[in-house]
């Protein structure tokens, strides 16, 4: 029953990150890309979580913990950006 709930939710976070990732081509405004950006990163972390149950891979949760550092430094240089400073001042 745990494998079809996991393929289930695989598809269901999977349209969900096809939403997003329109929402982030399509957004009409710059703020909107980036909350896109952000949800879009939630959602495959949320990918990786469902495919560590399925198939038990050994490293998965320390994939999930760099793939948020990383969607957290992203969405803080773009609003360090737009708020009209240098990223890396």
């Amino acid at each position: 029953m745990i494998p079809i709930a996991v393929n289930v939710a695989l598809s269901v976070v999977g349209l969900s990150m096809l939403l997003c990732a329109y929402r982030a081509i399509r957004g009409p405004t710059l703020p909107d890309r980036i909350v896109a950006f952000d949800a879009w990163v939630s959602n495959l972390i949320a990918v990786v979580v469902l495919l560590t149950m399925r198939d038990r891979i050994a490293f998965g949760m320390d994939l999930v913990l760099v793939i948020a550092i990383l969607g957290f430094l992203g969405t803080m240089a773009v609003a360090k950006y737009l708020k009209g400073g240098d990223i890396f001042a």
